[in-house]
């Protein structure tokens, strides 16, 4: 069996243009980003195109690429691009060359590895036992020792994404049978992952024992799907079945499906920030709906921080349904006073530094009859750096506003994540480095407050966090991983093959 490929041409001006996705002014690294989104089906015929569609609807969690696997008649298909999916898989000619009916889709945004070709999901390889393709969402915390381990004792690696580690444990693995040498892989690894893989007979799905990324079976047509969100089933008519449970493999062949459950059991710990931000409103993630969380959130921000004001408005998008939720609390009224352009960035030839200062402006304009002359709550998701929130303050005190207070429905963000979030180091996080006084004064708002830590959990139904038993990975606003941090732990003079990979190519 051979792989087939037609996405080695990345000079294509239309991949080129794809890659200046709706981020492109977003030059601060003041927002968190998702890793990746993954989805795959198996039996159905035309599982390409299902594939295309669900990976769609996960475009949130990754825009820099993405990727197709499909298996037919002996021969597996491979089309993987820069840029968003609908840039590429929504042709039709696209389509037809990935024919088959089992197929796995990804999506991506680094956190690991340049934005490259060879670095785009889900990555394939020829084993002894035949064809693998595996597409991951997470990141693994030793995936640079593993890796280090594995080029000493041979193996080549194509790309610099810690995916690819996966890939050579199964294959250097010496147990008969293929899931046995799945799961000795997954003994080695530490950190975050939810799994999809293609065999020629199988459809694999895994979840890392604390379940800290998400992954949900669905069913369409009597075929099983995997898929990182509920909405990715909502766009195909799917229905949902059930999560994959935390330390789950889930296996789909002609015989049927096989559940493996090879960790000891753990008490699960999901992470927090799918609710807070990374997973799409109208997914049902863990049991919860987002959207009613996030008006949860909102809602415990306005017992908590309430202040005197004649409007609530939004950060848009992602500010909305906790907007919604302290509005209704607080009995201050719910004004879009921030319109967000949801077209800017792909049309447009990449700026000078001058125009990128005024993207803040390119992709929020105020909407000034709703705030002149009022007292104002802005409602946001979260803060990383600041510098978006500085801009916004004085979008709003431009357009007439006579006070801007800041209310964040998270806690302050004082420490970064390893488990497949794009965040700046400590240095860079603005709570890590200033008090909450100093904070509100650099952004220019005339006050600032954060949901508490508690009252997240108060938010969701707990009475308030658990020291000893926290039931959500929090770690951004602890510093409690629930992980070993093995790279992170190495001395600085360790050798680090995957930068010196990602500078070389």
């Amino acid at each position: 069996m051979d792989a087939q490929s037609s996405s080695d041409d990345a000079r294509d001006p239309q991949i080129l243009d794809s890659q200046m996705h709706d981020d492109v002014f977003d030059t601060d690294g003041d927002t968190l980003r998702e890793e990746c989104g993954v989805f795959g089906i198996f039996g159905h015929p035309d599982a390409a195109a299902i594939t295309a569609l669900g990976l769609h609807a996960l475009q949130h969690r990754g825009q820099e690429a993405a990727g197709i696997v499909s298996f037919d008649h002996g021969r597996f298909h491979s089309e993987r691009r820069l840029g968003l999916v609908g840039d590429t898989f929504s042709r039709a000619d696209v389509i037809a060359r990935l024919p088959g009916n089992l197929a796995v889709g990804h999506v991506r945004y680094s956190t690991t590895g340049e934005t490259i070709l060879r670095n785009v999901q889900p990555l394939f390889a020829e084993l002894n036992a035949g064809g693998f393709a595996v597409g991951h969402n997470g990141n693994l915390t030793n995936g640079l020792t593993l890796r280090r381990e594995l080029v000493q004792s041979g193996a080549i690696m194509q790309s610099t994404t810690d995916t690819e580690v996966i890939l050579h444990l199964v294959a250097q693995s010496k147990r008969p049978r293929f899931i046995d040498r799945f799961i000795e892989a997954l003994r080695a690894i530490e950190g975050a992952y939810s799994l999809v893989s293609l065999t020629n007979k199988k459809l694999i799905g895994a979840r890392d024992p604390l379940g800290i990324r998400p992954l949900v079976l669905g069913e369409l047509d009597g075929c099983p799907i995997l898929a990182s969100e509920t909405c990715a089933l909502d766009i195909i008519g799917a229905k949902y079945v059930r999560d994959v449970e935390p330390g789950e493999i889930i296996v789909f062949d002609e015989q049927g499906a096989q559940s493996h459950k090879p960790f000891p059991p753990q008490p699960p710990r999901p992470c927090i920030f799918e609710y807070i931000y990374f997973a799409r409103p109208d997914s049902i993630v863990g049991g919860r709906s987002v959207y009613d969380v996030r008006k949860g959130f909102g809602a415990q921000l306005a017992r908590e921080s309430h202040v005197e004001a004649d409007v609530v408005v939004p950060v848009p998008d992602s500010g909305v349904p906790a907007a919604i939720g302290y509005s209704r609390e607080s009995g201050v009224p719910f004004e879009l006073g921030i319109i967000r352009n949801h077209y800017v960035g792909r049309t447009f030839i990449q700026p000078t530094q001058s125009v990128r200062e005024l993207g803040v402006r390119m992709k929020h304009s105020a909407n000034r009859a709703a705030i002149e002359g009022k007292r104002i709550v802005l409602i946001d998701d979260s803060l990383v750096r600041g510098t978006t929130s500085k801009k916004i303050v004085k979008m709003m005190r431009d357009a007439g506003a006579r006070e801007v207070h800041f209310r964040i429905a998270s806690p302050p963000i004082t420490h970064p994540d390893y488990y497949g979030i794009d965040t700046p180091d400590r240095a860079g996080l603005l709570a890590a480095t200033h008090s909450l006084e100093q904070m509100r004064e650099l952004i220019g708002a005339d006050s600032l407050a954060f949901l508490s830590v508690d009252g997240i959990y108060r938010a969701m139904g707990e009475p308030g966090r658990d020291p000893a038993l926290p039931k959500f990975t929090d770690h951004c606003f602890t510093g409690e991983y629930p992980t070993p941090l093995t790279d992170m732990n190495q001395t600085e003079n360790s050798p680090r093959q995957l930068s010196l990979l990602a500078e070389a190519s």
